[in-house]
């Protein structure tokens, strides 16, 4: 037997390895994807054994190859990957826990959960756009430090699902404008979904789509170890991004179920594992492995010792050591606060009055001017999110030395990219958009959320008071629908000191993403209070009257702050009665709160919610007997001002209810 027939029946053992601990795992739970892994088990062996760049010992090495599973239903591949180069807490326990409560091996890979999961993937697409994220990210890092500190590549496998999705189309297009040429996407082309061939539903071709995007393209033979080693190769040469499609069978060596949907989304059954068994020549027990294959994978994963050692050696005698493992650590420095702090203390002095997006942008220069932890953004909206700030410079396919990206009309794959810049490291990232196109952003914001990622949405145009774009652009339920999401703050400045705060409790927050909902119009400063406490940090605050014997408390945010305070005035200057305004910037943050602060806040006596947004959710604030004044259908379009006459969310309004609650 020559030297590489030997060594291509060693790849295919530790192939099989990766097959049958999947489908074993799969069968044990009685529950799970099997076929993706047994498909891509021959890529995921050369891809893991020859090229990918990881130290199990050291799995936070920051110059490390990023890999991300986008096809995130085959979870059991990156975990028996895992389980084989000898990650500390994948063991073979964990691995027979698969999908069992409070086991590392999830459903879907998690984040955090275990070593070598590099983010959350299962909605399709999600890690896709991800991986564009930590490519751009390594871009930028590299840029700045050079090859020898930061100089890898990120890795994904993507199956047909993810390319069908539209976050893949938005986030493909943009990895191609900014050449992104260390990204490379190995694509599981196995012509098969859930319902069953890809047919049914997509004639595209995607060769040509990636090619159109600006992409190296190639096809292989998901099977041959040669041909996958040679596409690994010539991808890694590329200055594009890579497309390998890689032709596989879908639970491949299933005697039966190979090649088709059974093989997708349950378990093969006893009787065709067994069958399986015998087509792979496996001869071995469910969960045990032979001491060869154990110290082939065990070989595999010190291969890169020697690079990690040599890059150890490297940054330690670096005069950028400081500065890399600073930019790192992403700790803002406290003068950012401080001044930040100052320009409120002026705010409350000079008392101008400025739509709450031009705020953000007044905070975002001072932050911008004093760190270079921020990577900035906005999905084709920067006028008018008013997202970049003086000397941010522009990221661009032959420019890296900037911190602002122009994302396009690319909403959702912006959303994610950030989760992928936030994981990788090195930038706070910040996108924005209109408030209603949030709507776009869903699916990422809901895993930056579940990932406790530090990412800030600058969500503009928040209300009716966007004005003549009319009810296509109003949002009126996107404030509740955010709200709703667990582990996600949603502030709703009512003037540029509130800006500020919102600002420095987002950038202090490592583990909670933060979203600003800010006004298009001007908005006049209501806070005048001595003294330099961040009253938003309890996300609710008491900013007029005083909470002894009151007789009415009138909640509200944002715009509508100012229309609150103006008619708790005229309610003590013409009925005589002691009104408390509360200022609620941040919902979740008030919940957090003791009952006793609630109940100092919020009071007993009847209470009057106002926000220019529906009511649901404020049944948490308010009770049966109180009042809300909202929205409680759509908008129309119109001057902003006669909008919030129209729906009667004015001080008029406002007076009445009150009074009528009174009598």
């Amino acid at each position: 037997m020559s030297k590489s027939n030997l060594n291509k029946n060693l790849l295919s053992q530790m192939s099989n390895s990766l097959r049958v601990l999947s489908m074993d795992a799969v069968q044990a739970a009685n529950s799970g994807h099997p076929g993706m892994p047994m498909g891509m088990s021959d890529v995921a062996t050369i891809l893991f054994s020859k090229f990918i760049n990881i130290y199990p010992q050291n799995p936070n090495w920051p110059n490390r190859d990023r890999f991300i599973l986008s096809a995130g239903h085959g979870s059991m591949l990156l975990y028996a990957i895992n389980y084989f180069l000898d990650f500390n807490d994948m063991t073979i326990d964990e691995i027979k826990n698969f999908r069992q409560l409070g086991s590392k091996t999830a459903g879907h890979p998690e984040y955090r959960h275990a070593e070598g999961i590099e983010t959350t993937t299962g909605p399709l697409g999600q890690g896709l756009a991800n991986a564009v994220g930590m490519a751009l990210s390594e871009k930028i890092l590299n840029n700045k430090f050079g090859d020898e500190i930061v100089n890898h590549f990120t890795y994904a496998i993507v199956g047909d699902g993810c390319l069908m999705e539209g976050i893949s189309h938005e986030a493909v297009d943009l990895a191609g404008h900014l050449k992104l040429g260390k990204l490379i996407l190995l694509w599981d082309d196995n012509n098969i979904s859930i319902d069953g061939s890809t047919n049914l539903a997509t004639s595209i071709n995607q060769l040509e789509r990636f090619k159109s995007c600006q992409w190296d393209v190639q096809s292989i033979d998901g099977h041959d170890f040669g041909s996958i080693e040679k596409a690994i190769l010539n991808a890694k040469q590329s200055s594009l991004p890579s497309l390998i499609s890689c032709k596989t069978k879908i639970g491949y060596g299933s005697p039966n179920k190979e090649n088709t949907s059974k093989a997708h989304g349950s378990p093969l059954g006893d009787e065709e594992i067994a069958l399986t068994r015998k087509q792979l020549g496996w001869k071995y027990p469910p969960f045990e492995f032979p001491n060869e294959i154990l110290n082939a994978w065990k070989q595999t994963s010190l291969r890169t010792k020697d690079l990690y050692e040599k890059w150890n050696n490297s940054i330690q005698s670096s005069s950028l050591k400081k500065k890399f493992f600073e930019t790192l650590g992403l700790e803002v420095p406290e003068k950012v606060f401080r001044k930040l702090n100052n320009y409120s203390n002026k705010i409350k002095k000079d008392r101008p009055k400025n739509a709450t997006r031009k705020s953000s942008q007044l905070s975002l220069e001072i932050i911008n001017n004093n760190t270079d932890f921020l990577l900035g953004g906005s999905a084709d909206l920067t006028g008018s999110n008013l997202t970049l700030t003086k000397g941010m410079g522009i990221i661009g396919p032959d420019n890296f030395k900037g911190s602002y990206v122009h994302y396009g009309v690319r909403e959702h794959a912006m959303a994610s990219i950030m989760n992928g810049i936030s994981i990788y490291g090195g930038f706070i990232p910040y996108g924005g958009t209109f408030l209603v196109f949030s709507d776009y952003m869903r699916g990422a914001m809901r895993l930056s959320s579940l990932m406790e990622l530090r990412v800030i949405y600058i969500l503009t145009h928040d209300s009716i008071g966007l004005g003549e774009d009319g009810p296509t652009h109003q949002p009126i339920e996107h404030l509740s629908m955010l709200r709703s999401t667990p582990n996600l703050r949603v502030f709703r400045p009512a003037d540029g000191v509130e800006v500020n705060e919102a600002w420095e409790l987002a950038l202090k927050s490592s583990s909670t993403p933060s979203a600003f909902a800010l006004s298009r119009h001007d908005l006049p400063t209501l806070r005048n209070e001595n003294g330099n406490e961040n009253l938003s940090a309890k996300g609710a605050y008491i900013i007029y009257g005083h909470p002894e014997n009151r007789d009415l408390t009138i909640i509200s945010s944002g715009s509508e702050l100012s229309i609150a305070i103006e008619a708790a005035k005229e309610l003590e200057d013409r009925d005589d009665l002691s009104i408390v305004v509360v200022s609620m910037p941040c919902w979740e943050l008030f919940d957090d709160q003791s009952g006793e602060y609630k109940s100092l806040i919020l009071g007993e006596e009847p209470r009057i919610g106002i926000e220019a947004s529906v009511y649901f959710g404020w049944g948490k604030w308010l009770r049966e007997k109180d009042s809300f004044i909202g929205m409680s259908s759509f908008g129309v379009s119109g001057p902003a001002e006669e909008l919030y006459d129209y729906f009667k969310i004015n001080k008029v309004e406002l007076v009445e209810k009150s009074r009528n609650m009174l009598k």
